[in-house]
C-alpha cells in the first residue's frame, strides 16, 4: 500500500543554520521525520536535567492536522535521553520556531552538537469531539476499573 504523501512548508528562521538539513524520513517506511538541533556550540544536558533546544525552523501544517514531537529510540536507549512532553504537539495554527524538550534521565552528561537529530516529527491527522452532556454513561465490562484493575499476570 502506497502511503498518503501530505505538503508541508518549512521556514528557516536565521540564515547561520541554513547548513542543518530539513527534517527527513530516514528510511523509505519511517513514520517519523528526524529533526535537527540548530546550535551554534554544543549544548550539555547534565543527568536529570532538561532544556529547550532550538531547530530554526517554522512549519505550516494543513488544517485538519497536527506534528507530533516523538522521542528518537536510539537517545532513551542508549543515553536515557527523551522528550520531556511526549508526544508534543504542534498545533497546524503555530508558526512560531519548533523546539524540542528534552530531558536527561541517564547517569552522565549528554552532548547536543550542531546538526544532531533530537526527535522526530510525525504529521498527523486530528479528530475534533464534539463535547456533549449526559446524564447516564453506557454500562461496560470493566466500568470504573482503575489503574492495574487487571493486575500484572
Amino acid at each position: 500500500m502506497d502511503s498518503l504523501s501530505i505538503p508541508l512548508f518549512f521556514k528557516r528562521l536565521d540564515t547561520q543554520f541554513d547548513d542543518i538539513p530539513l527534517p527527513s524520513y530516514s528510511t523509505a517506511d519511517a513514520s517519523g521525520m528526524d529533526v535537527r538541533a540548530a546550535l551554534a556550540d554544543k549544548l550539555i544536558i547534565p543527568p536529570l536535567s532538561h532544556t529547550i533546544v532550538a531547530t530554526n525552523l517554522s512549519v505550516e501544517i494543513p488544517d485538519g492536522f497536527e506534528i507530533q514531537v516523538r522521542p528518537r529510540s536510539g537517545l532513551a536507549a542508549t543515553h536515557g535521553v527523551t522528550i520531556l512532553n511526549a508526544p508534543g504537539t504542534i498545533d497546524a495554527d503555530y508558526r512560531g520556531e519548533i523546539k524540542i524538550i528534552l530531558i536527561n534521565f541517564g547517569a552522565t552528561d549528554f552532548i547536543i552538537e550542531r546538526g544532531d537529530r533530537i526527535a522526530q516529527l510525525v504529521l498527523a491527522p486530528v479528530c475534533k469531539a464534539e463535547v456533549r452532556l449526559a446524564d447516564e454513561l453506557n454500562s461496560t465490562h470493566r466500568n470504573e476499573g482503575g489503574f492495574g484493575h487487571t493486575g500484572v499476570k
